[in-house]
């Protein structure tokens, strides 16, 4: 089996007496993007500061190519300068005083490379990021994209082995973001070189990102890929930070539950059916159900589990989709639907779930 490019093992990184982050572990495999995604102040940025050495940590190891970058146990902590890492940051630190040739080529003349290899470097840089015909142009002259490509290259100039995103989209607007998100997947991939990113958009974790690791308070949630981070979450937090989801409590039906599915009593008279993915269950039982995967109808599905009828409290227009708000089981929840078919608020309505998308939460 292929070795970890990155290992992070047990770390703590503590104010004081206060502890920030851990202890935190997680592994990146060669080639792979991992992001750390959470709300602010849950500890990802300075997660990355540590595995960067801009960050001393309290305890725990950190190993890149396997070699040990910090151990509190062993006494090692190498320098951010010889690590061999490069950063992405999100103020960018682009020099306004040096044209964009002149920004690209700083850390390579900082490692004192031969003038040739500089120039050679620093135009592969560039032509990767599609900056090449802006080489002379004061680096204060570019827009806010423009000088995100030259942050990148930047630090693809010297071939680093992992690279480092903290929020690098954040001061884009909402479309650049989107296309930049395409094109730095895009780089990685064509790069083919370990990344770690750190968000708190949804969306770019989603699309960009191998494997997830939802952060929280200091510690992780879960870390999983994409698309079981979204589909199966593990805890409230999870469900409620990765998407929308409605959670539902109830009380477990063991003589109901049947054909690989648990039953949970809601309410009087209303039963949901779900899926446990292999997780404990316990008499009183949480449930994500994603707001996306609740439908909506004028007629009553044919399904024989999970349909209700409910009343539409209210229809919000969100331009891509509807938001519908309904009564259900006593209860008001969440319906995000593409198109409204009829659906207007107070009438009243089917609803209706997959069990596969009711998902059990860990306690």
């Amino acid at each position: 089996m292929t070795a970890p490019h990155i290992e992070v093992d047990d770390l703590i990184i503590s104010y004081g007496p206060v502890a920030a982050v851990g202890p935190v572990s997680f592994k990146v495999m060669p080639g792979q993007q991992l992001t750390l995604l959470g709300p602010s102040g849950c500890g990802k940025t300075t997660t990355l500061r540590a595995l960067a050495g801009l960050e001393q940590p309290s305890s725990g190891r950190i190993r890149v190519g396997g070699e040990t970058m910090y151990s509190g146990a062993d006494g090692i902590d190498i320098p951010a300068e010889k690590r061999g890492l490069s950063m992405v940051f999100q103020s960018y630190a682009i020099w306004p005083h040096m044209t964009v040739f002149e920004n690209v080529a700083y850390g390579l003349r900082v490692r004192k490379r031969p003038a040739a290899e500089i120039t050679e470097r620093v135009h592969a840089a560039l032509d990767l990021v599609q900056m090449s015909r802006f080489a002379g142009r004061a680096a204060s002259a570019l827009s806010g994209g423009q000088q995100q490509r030259v942050a990148l290259a930047r630090a693809c100039a010297f071939s680093p082995t992992v690279l480092l995103f903290d929020e690098p989209l954040s001061n884009l607007d909402a479309k650049l973001r989107g296309d930049m998100r395409i094109e730095l997947r895009e780089l990685q991939h064509r790069l083919g070189v370990t990344s770690v990113y750190v968000t708190h958009d949804l969306e770019e974790a989603l699309a960009m990102s191998d494997q997830v690791v939802v952060m929280r308070a200091g510690h992780i949630e879960q870390a999983a890929p994409p698309d079981e981070i979204y589909n199966r979450p593990r805890t409230s937090f999870v469900a409620d930070f990765v998407g929308s989801s409605n959670l539902v409590e109830g009380r477990l039906r063991p003589d109901l539950s049947a054909d690989g599915l648990i039953a949970l009593d809601v309410a009087e008279d209303t039963v949901i059916y779900a899926t446990s993915y292999g997780r404990s269950v316990k008499d009183d039982v949480t449930l994500s159900v994603r707001t996306v995967h609740l439908r909506v109808t004028t007629h009553r599905p044919a399904s024989i589990r999970n349909v209700w009828a409910v009343t539409v409290r209210r229809a919000v227009f969100l331009g891509d989709m509807t938001q519908l708000h309904v009564i259900w089981a006593g209860r008001e929840i969440v319906v995000r639907c593409t198109a409204l078919d009829g659906i207007a608020a107070g009438i009243e309505a089917w609803l209706s779930v997959d069990p596969a998308h009711c998902v059990v939460l860990e306690a």
